[in-house]
């Protein structure tokens, strides 16, 4: 006996709501997580820095397929091809990457309010929702624009003679550039051999 239209289209709208149920529950324990460890996490500098703030944005990310379609059909109308969302991430990503944001969210209760806030919310689900709105070309300078960045945060963390961060000694700082220079270099490498050796007809739009 064949499944009737009906139970097919069914059938659809369940697993879709499952996925967005499954993934919605994943960024609320996850957020949870993070809110419970964010002391011993904020403990050291690659813990704040390559841990919590990655993570946040995550938790963004996995919550957007769950967000109304009349939301995100109304996003997507003042989106257009996703250069606004974008632009709202990387302002945000710049703010965060200073130092002195670091300093105030340690010090300051409603700054680290304002990241937990902030992070999911105007980087994780702009990013979801406008990446695949991308051209090509603007997904190429994302892309150049992230390494770029990285590239000059790792450098100034690993020459700069003194703290950039109050709260935490220049070794940590300099552990955090090291790092950060390794997370360019594996991040391009990527992108070249993919480009190049193991997908020739790979476009970045496909990314």
């Amino acid at each position: 006996m064949r499944p009737t239209s009906y139970t097919v289209s069914f059938l659809v709208v369940l697993k879709n709501t499952l996925k967005r149920i499954q993934s919605t529950t994943l960024a609320c324990l996850l957020f949870l997580v993070l809110l419970l460890t964010s002391k011993q996490l904020e403990m050291t500098m690659v813990g704040h820095v390559l841990i919590q703030l990655p993570l946040l944005v995550v938790c963004g990310w996995l919550v957007t397929p769950s967000l109304p379609s009349r939301l995100e059909s109304a996003i997507e109308k003042d989106n257009e091809y996703g250069i606004p969302g974008i632009l709202i991430v990387i302002f945000t990503v710049l703010f965060w990457m200073l130092p002195r944001s670091l300093d105030a969210a340690l010090a300051s209760p409603f700054m680290e309010f304002t990241k937990f806030v902030t992070l999911p919310t105007l980087i994780g689900i702009p990013l979801a929702l406008s990446w695949p709105l991308l051209t090509p070309v603007a997904k190429g300078f994302v892309i150049g624009n992230l390494l770029s960045m990285l590239a000059v945060l790792g450098w100034l963390y690993t020459q700069a003679p003194i703290r950039l961060c109050n709260y935490y000694l220049i070794n940590q700082q300099q552990q955090v550039g090291n790092l950060l220079l390794a997370i360019t270099a594996g991040i391009a490498l990527y992108f070249t051999l993919k480009c190049f050796f193991f997908d020739k007809n790979l476009e970045v739009g496909a990314l």
